[in-house]
């Protein structure tokens, strides 16, 4: 038997979200999927809603959700319905709305679709170790899907936390329909009888994310494509609550330059790295507006009559984004987020602007008074002249530190294992909190782990930061040169030891 579910009619008016999660720095993915989801909605006459997804509360981020605002204002987005602007559908941010997702989940115990699964998390590791043992794909075996009410009741008197389950139908399968392919079957025995409640009462991704949608009546879910394989569980939930299905579309990742999946291990993906490294959002809406084909490109006519090169016809503003994007267009092969088409793109953006516009671009970001009433307490007991000032900074502004191997190589270390550990310290600062105590503290545990004195550790991160042995206080210097830049430059190191170390072979 297969599962054929209902779509909702196209007479309802267009409802359209991104729903970025707060935990770390907003992602050029969520700008990318946000602004196929703002010209969708806005070439359409519908709305555009901004939803915080943040139950997963081991890994969110305080500071994060006003960072998302930020950096989507900053690119140019806006929205009609969200948790800074309201609407009529709130709230928008899901911790504040567990209550109805417990209710909702009350529903699918009530008519039979989801269970009660009292499994201990020692129980599940032994079954998932099991399963790894067998070579059996490691997936939740169904052991209390059919618990009496007597065993249940048993459990709920002992006080036994639970989660609740949904109740895939087994030996059946599901289909549903991409907008930009054709019709996907997912065989159930291929689903998971996927937690919808865990026991802390917060709902799982699954869960939050199909209610929402349906109770802010969302039209068309625009997402990237990494969601198609939980698309069947979700079309699963609609069919257990009796809701129509939204349309799906899914859109192609995208890839670094090599096809892999973009990844902040080859290029950042922080849009905060992008507005404080001086990129300008004008010309980064324009480039996401390049990624997946929907801008049709001049024809050659067009070029001769406008005296155009095919470079210029790459360049075009959101109003004729609006205008002129189709989504008929999008090629799932795979936009390449390519840093070179980006700086060619943001150098044309710069050179028309004039000299007025080029200055105030210059003074809000790499020469904001922020950023320079930060760096200047770092030197300023160091200086005899205010001359000295750009000798002593100059790693604060420069877009490119390359130190030779004579700067940032310990005299007792080999090229291998300095640039293993350098590896080893970019790990540790991603996950460091960004205050000068916590990074010191990340570097110093990581130092005694694999036995790197501090002095080591510390002079190789300076070398590479700044290019020089000699600097500013280390931390409080990486404090203010801010996280995404800091881990750039570490990782740009990297790539380029990496080549060296090819060339040597």
């Amino acid at each position: 038997m297969t599962f054929e579910p209902t779509v909702a009619p196209d007479s309802r008016p267009i409802r359209v979200r991104i729903a970025p999660s707060p935990t770390g720095d907003p992602h050029v993915g969520t700008a990318y999927i946000g602004l196929l989801n703002y010209l969708f909605a806005k070439q359409r006459g519908g709305k555009f809603v901004l939803r915080i997804e943040d139950t997963d509360r081991t890994r969110f981020v305080a500071t994060s959700e006003h960072m998302i605002f930020e950096a989507l204002k900053w690119v140019g987005l806006t929205w009609d319905e969200g948790p800074d602007v309201g609407g009529p559908f709130g709230p928008y941010r899901q911790s504040e709305r567990t209550e109805i997702y417990r209710e909702h989940a009350e529903i699918l115990l009530a008519n039979g679709t989801a269970y009660r699964s009292f499994e201990t998390a020692e129980e599940l590791e032994a079954m998932r170790q099991q399963q790894i043992a067998a070579k059996t794909p490691p997936r939740y075996n169904g052991a209390h899907r059919h618990l009496t009410p007597a065993q249940i009741d048993a459990y709920l008197a002992e006080g036994r936390p639970y989660t609740i389950r949904l109740k895939v139908p087994e030996n059946t399968s599901t289909t549903f329909t991409d907008e930009l392919r054709t019709a996907i079957t997912f065989d159930h025995n291929n689903v998971d009888d996927q937690v919808l409640l865990k026991s802390d009462g917060y709902p799982t991704y699954h869960l939050a994310n199909v209610v929402d949608d349906h109770l802010m009546q969302i039209t068309d879910v625009i997402r990237a494509e990494e969601w198609i394989s939980s698309t069947p569980k979700h079309v699963l939930l609609y069919n257990a609550f009796g809701w129509d299905l939204p349309r799906f579309w899914h859109m192609p990742l995208l890839r670094n330059v090599d096809k892999s999946k973009i990844s902040k291990r080859k290029n950042p993906v922080s849009l905060v790295f992008y507005q404080q490294s001086g990129y300008l959002p004008q010309a980064m809406l324009n480039f996401l507006g390049l990624l997946g084909g929907g801008m049709a490109q001049p024809t050659e006519a067009e070029i001769v009559s406008k005296g155009l090169n095919t470079k210029e016809g790459d360049i075009f503003s959101l109003p004729e984004m609006l205008e002129k994007f189709d989504f008929k267009r999008i090629s799932l092969g795979g936009p390449v987020f390519d840093l070179v088409k980006l700086k060619w793109l943001n150098g044309e953006y710069l050179r028309k602007l004039t000299p007025d516009e080029f200055f105030a671009a210059l003074r809000t970001t790499i020469l904001s008074d922020d950023y320079v009433r930060a760096i200047a307490p770092l030197v300023q007991a160091r200086m005899e002249t205010l001359g000295q000032f750009g000798d002593m900074t100059s790693f604060f502004f420069s877009d490119n530190i390359s130190p030779p191997e004579s700067v940032w190589l310990p005299k007792k270390r080999t090229f291998e294992e300095t640039v293993a550990f350098a590896a080893e310290q970019l790990t540790a600062l991603e996950a460091a909190t960004w205050d000068a105590t916590s990074i010191e503290s990340a570097l110093k545990t990581l130092g005694e782990a694999k036995q790197w004195s501090v002095k080591e550790n510390f002079m190789l991160l300076r070398a590479i930061l700044t290019g020089s042995l000699t600097s500013p206080p280390l931390t409080e210097s990486l404090v203010v040169f801010g996280k995404s830049r800091s881990l750039d430059r570490l990782r740009r190191f990297l790539e380029t030891q990496k080549k060296l170390a090819n060339q040597r072979k």
